[in-house]
């Protein structure tokens, strides 16, 4: 039988693959650090894009429980390039968030969304988000 970690936010054990390793990790970091509330934040949230159904790694809203941050998780091993910011931000024109958190468990980037449109600047550390 393969190891399995609970996530809480699914309510529910899952496998644990590197990449769940490190979502659950953030889903720690962002409730007991960062502040969020644990029912603030969905896991595997599913969405569709050109047709095709994909899968947040962690959605984080806001107290009006309105969408403001998209974390995409990659496994430790998997650097976070500009291919892997791409994919977060072709979610973003489905998904259109304020935010988007790129993170391995090692290195972590944080982006904002300029105004309406699809430019993006990074900054230095995880936002203040409104909760």
């Amino acid at each position: 039988m393969s190891e399995r970690i609970f996530d809480p936010l699914r309510k529910k054990e899952v496998p644990a693959t590197p990449e769940e390793l490190v979502r659950q990790g953030v889903i720690r970091w962002l409730n007991e650090q960062v502040g969020i509330p644990l029912p603030m934040m969905v896991s595997e949230c599913s969405f569709t894009y050109n047709r095709r159904l994909y899968r947040a790694d962690i959605l984080v809203r806001a107290r009006d429980l309105s969408p403001i941050m998209l974390v995409e998780c990659k496994a430790p091993d998997v650097k976070i390039n500009e291919k892997v910011i791409e994919q977060g931000i072709r979610y973003n024109r489905v998904l259109k968030l304020k935010y988007l958190m790129f993170t391995n468990g090692k290195t972590s980037y944080f982006c904002e969304r300029v105004g309406d449109g699809v430019e993006y600047r990074f900054l230095n550390e995880i936002p203040e988000i409104v909760l």
